[in-house]
């Protein structure tokens, strides 16, 4: 049997490679608007993210999200965030 191959990639908050699976993608389309992909199939450029509230904030804090995705993050998208990991517990 063949091993399937697991994609990785880094969470921008902890700078650890994990499982795409287990990390919230957030994308910025080609129109400039931020949006949160549960799916992780979405058009646009994207960053990962752990499902772990000192990920995030410390991906906030060193504002790696903006430098990722080259656009500055609301508070709206940080609250959807905020929310999502909060309901995975």
């Amino acid at each position: 049997m063949k091993v399937k191959k697991v994609p990785q990639r880094m969470c921008t908050g902890c700078m650890e490679m994990k499982p795409k699976k287990e990390l919230i993608r957030v994308v910025r389309t080609k129109e400039g608007e931020l949006s949160v992909d549960l799916t992780g199939k979405k058009n646009g450029r994207g960053a990962y993210i752990c499902r772990n509230l000192e990920c995030l904030e410390k991906a906030f804090k060193a504002k790696r999200l903006q430098r990722n995705l080259e656009v500055s993050i609301s508070d709206e998208i940080y609250n959807r965030l905020k929310e999502e990991i909060q309901d995975d517990r």
